[in-house]
Parts: structure tokens; C-alpha cells; sequence
């Protein structure tokens, strides 16, 4: 008898959601993968990735809203303010990592600590992230059976906390090799992963109820082999 395959354990990871609402009409980021990536290739996705440790030790320039804290903490195996200021930080360097946009505040001198790798060239903008600008949107599991698995929380934040830009970051060879602008409202005509959607449903939803932080948040997994929304 073969054995089955085992189940990989989610890791953590963050996304950010980026909304420039100056023309009046709200438009989101969105970065198309690289075509040679195993994992979704050629799809627009919102930028982020997997925690790292040095996620846990960079400076910010302002905590979490309470609210936001408490729901990222709400059904978590091992639930800290540690952890959820953690992802929060882990969106804003993924995010800076793939396109090149500091979200934060001018440091103005203020800086202390900035560990060694992505958060250092962060911190070389003059940029100190802030995660007072930032809500979160969604919570999903990747199901049981994919290449990859991650335990993603999906923040937002308005365009007006973008700091500093770093230019060439997207190009032909990069993780996003394109970045677009677009309207919420036709976001969907892009092809976009199945979880993408959900959330772009949900941030128009809260959009339209007026963003309550104390808001129920969705919470997406699969439970039993069936897809299961819950809330947060």
C-alpha cells in the first residue's frame, strides 16, 4: 500500500491590499507572478508572503488599532500581540520587497532597529512602517493537497500611507513582473486566484458598510473537504 502524502502545515504569511482613492473612485495594487513561479503563475495577486523571524524586531512608528489586534488573534493556536504585530510588518516588507513601496511614515531620525536583509534597505528609504494605517480584510488557509500552503491574513491600507518608492523592483525577471492600478469594481476581470476574488468581494463589502474596525472579518478554510467561510 502507498501511504499517503502528508499534509503540509500552513505557514504564516501577510498581503497587502493598497486602495488610492484620490480620483474619487477606489482602485487596489495588483502585481501579476512571474510565468516560471510553480505556485500560481501568470496571476494578479495582491503583494506578500511568508513571515520572517525578523519580522518579529523591526521598529514601528505606530502599533496596531486594538481592534485589528484582537482579530488577528482570534482563533490562532498560540495567539500574542507578538504574532500579530508580526504579520502586520510581514504585509508591509512583502510588499516592499515586491514593488518597491515604503508603507510607513518619514522616519525623522527615529529609527533604532532595523534587522539585517529587506527591512535595512526598508530603512535606507527614511521610511518607518506604521501599523495604525493598516486593517485587516480577511483571514484564508490554503486547502490540504496544494504545492504550498499558507495561513494568510489580508490587510489593507490607503495609498496615502505610502512613504518612499524604490524604482525597478518589477521587471521581466522579478516575483511581479507587473503592476497595475485598477478599479475595484473591475478587478475581476483579471485572472485572478479564486481566493483574490473572495477577499476583493469582502473589502468592497466592508468598503460600502464603512470599514467598521470592530467589524466581523471572514475567515476561509476547508473543513471536512469542504470550503468553509467563518468569521473572525
Amino acid at each position: 500500500m502507498i501511504a499517503a502524502p502528508a499534509t503540509l502545515r500552513p505557514r504564516d504569511a501577510a498581503t497587502l491590499i493598497l486602495v488610492d482613492r484620490l480620483s474619487g473612485r477606489a482602485h487596489v495594487l495588483l502585481g501579476k507572478r512571474h510565468p516560471g513561479h510553480a505556485f500560481m503563475p501568470n496571476k494578479y495577486v495582491f503583494p506578500g508572503g511568508s513571515l520572517d523571524p525578523a519580522d518579529r524586531r523591526m521598529s514601528v512608528a505606530a502599533p496596531l488599532d486594538p481592534l485589528v489586534e484582537a482579530k488577528l488573534m482570534a482563533k490562532t493556536r498560540r495567539p500574542s500581540p507578538g504574532l500579530a504585530r508580526a504579520l502586520a510588518l510581514a504585509a508591509i516588507r512583502e510588499t516592499f520587497e515586491e514593488t518597491g513601496l515604503a508603507v510607513g511614515v518619514a522616519a525623522d531620525g527615529g529609527q533604532s532597529r532595523a534587522p539585517e536583509g529587506a527591512w535595512t534597505r526598508f530603512a535606507a528609504t527614511g521610511a518607518l512602517p506604521a501599523l495604525d494605517c493598516l486593517d485587516l480584510v480577511a483571514r484564508a488557509i490554503t486547502p490540504p493537497g496544494r504545492p504550498r500552503r499558507y495561513d494568510a491574513r489580508f490587510f489593507v491600507a490607503d495609498a496615502s500611507s505610502i512613504a518612499f518608492r524604490v524604482g525597478g523592483v518589477v521587471h521581466d525577471e522579478a516575483e511581479l513582473v507587473e503592476l497595475i492600478w485598477t478599479p475595484l469594481d473591475e478587478a475581476l476581470r483579471l485572472d485572478l486566484p479564486r481566493i483574490t476574488r473572495a477577499v476583493l468581494d469582502d473589502l468592497a463589502a466592508a468598503t460600502q458598510a464603512g470599514m467598521d474596525r470592530a467589524r466581523p472579518r471572514p475567515f476561509y478554510r476547508q473543513l471536512r473537504h469542504r470550503d468553509w467561510r467563518g468569521e473572525l
